[in-house]
């Protein structure tokens, strides 16, 4: 009987000049050796203690970086979407700040996601699949957050919510559901260059948010 493949993949996502991006590595092996297509990689049945480390791992052996964060996305799997024979891949997707991504020493590109990427196996379905979870989850939660860094102005995540939602948002009416979330604190004495204006007030996510996320999803 031939051995089912067991992987990961992750679409890890970033923003750089008001556009989302897919990082993509060239694959170094056969199947499709020299094509972009997601990191990934095979499960370490010895080191790895579940599916999601499995993904921390890849994404740090591939990519060079840490991911803020990090949610399983789908399983996809069956005969036809390796050509080594029946697989399974456990997706999942990463946000990280696009600083992380430049100052990683790795060999990731990034392509925009607003076209077909005709990516090897079933990624361009994967990177889809994440862009559908993020857009239904992004409008007015904290997860747009962990693609601004750890400081930001509030014009900044608001131009990130607006790259997600696709559409602009009300200055007035963004500042207003943030402030209901109560998810943000000042940076004390932290401001921002902001050409002829004054300087801005940097901000950043509470620390209970980001273990609140980090533990619910490493609990999925």
């Amino acid at each position: 009987m031939n051995q089912v493949i067991c992987t990961v993949d992750v679409v890890l996502l970033t923003i750089r000049h008001d556009a989302l991006m897919v990082a993509v590595i060239a694959r170094e092996h056969a199947p499709f050796k020299g094509r972009l297509a997601l990191p990934g990689g095979y499960i370490h049945a010895n080191e790895d203690h579940n599916a999601y480390d499995a993904a921390i791992r890849v994404i740090k052996e591939k990519a060079g970086i840490v991911a803020p964060y990090l949610e399983q996305l789908l399983t996809f799997s069956g005969p036809a979407r390796d050509p080594r024979g029946w697989s399974v891949s456990i997706a999942h997707y990463a946000l990280v700040p696009f600083d992380l991504v430049y100052q990683a020493d790795n060999d990731v590109k990034l392509i925009k996601v607003d076209g077909k990427l005709s990516l090897p196996f079933d990624h361009d379905t994967m990177v889809q699949k994440a862009l559908e979870r993020l857009s239904n989850k992004s409008q007015y939660s904290s997860l747009p957050c962990f693609l601004a860094g750890d400081m930001f102005t509030l014009p900044q995540l608001q131009r990130i919510y607006e790259v997600l939602m696709g559409e602009p948002i009300n200055k007035v009416t963004f500042r207003r559901k943030i402030g209901e979330m109560d998810m943000l604190e000042l940076v004390e004495g932290g401001f921002a260059a902001s050409g002829a204006h004054r300087p801005a007030q940097l901000y950043r996510l509470k620390n209970a948010f980001r273990q609140r996320l980090m533990l619910l999803e490493r609990g999925m």
